[in-house]
């Protein structure tokens, strides 16, 4: 079976959104970077993106307290995580911009958004890559991958062994993501912790893919073989269903998004 490896030297991870499933990836993160440093070995920074403040339907919902409301979550969460486990997070408390907060090189980043105007952004992110997670009422889908040129990715898949430098991002197997949402009644533009307190959303489908989202990071961590580079959550259906790295899979998939 085939694995993706990208030979990046990971220096920052940079986890753009704290709201439903980014505060649980943030927790993740920093038991990560706990026990690394715990074993003596190299962990990278962790910076945390996000502009939003703590809102009232958040509390309980999302990882945050009444005591929180009204603070920025980037700088709640990099301070709770700070404090109880002794890390160096650093919290960012306005939109991402890819010229001027991420490296030139050594970057994961991990998308917990919920708009097209950020996913944009991370997609314009070089020499990087990117996990994406998005979700709606019930499901979602996890994505792995650092590369939006198409032609890229195909010319790798002929002669290779059983190694991929480049997979295909979201941008690229997902091109609605990068597009305006389709607002649909009755509930158009809310957010997600607003669809979760009107029980429009599912209260725990943030944690699912929170979870899968933190196993592909602790992969690229440790170095692990990364086999899929899509994974499909239900948390009606109680399932997981990855998709496994072949070229079969990756062509069929770009080529539904040819056009």
């Amino acid at each position: 079976m085939l694995h993706f490896d990208p030979h990046l030297n990971l220096r920052t991870i940079t986890l753009v959104g704290c709201g439903g499933t980014g505060a649980q990836v943030a927790r993740s993160l920093a038991r990560m970077v706990y026990d690394l440093r715990e074993t003596r070995r190299q962990a990278p920074q962790i910076v945390l993106i996000d502009p939003d403040v703590v809102e009232t339907h958040n509390v309980g919902r999302q990882l945050f307290t009444e005591a929180d409301v009204g603070q920025p979550k980037a700088q709640v969460l990099m301070r709770r995580f700070n404090l109880a486990l002794g890390l160096n997070m650093i919290a960012i408390c306005e939109p991402v911009d890819a010229e001027r907060q991420f490296e030139r090189w050594g970057n994961l980043i991990v998308g917990c958004v919920d708009n097209h105007l950020a996913r944009q952004t991370l997609s314009q992110v070089s020499d990087a890559v990117w996990i994406d997670a998005g979700n709606h009422a019930s499901a979602g889908q996890v994505v792995i991958g650092n590369s939006g040129d198409r032609d890229r990715v195909l010319r790798q898949l002929k002669g290779r062994d059983d190694q991929l430098s480049y997979l295909p991002h979201a941008g690229l197997l997902f091109p609605a993501l990068l597009e305006p949402e389709v607002e649909s009644a009755p509930q158009p533009g809310l957010s997600c912790g607003q669809l979760v307190a009107a029980r429009s959303q599912d209260l725990l489908v943030n944690d699912w893919m929170a979870v899968v989202t933190a196993q592909y990071i602790y992969q690229m961590l440790h170095r692990q073989p990364i086999q899929s580079f899509i994974s499909f959550i239900s948390s009606d259906a109680l399932s997981v269903r990855s998709i496994p790295i072949t070229p079969e899979e990756i062509r069929t998939r770009l080529e539904a998004n040819a056009s």
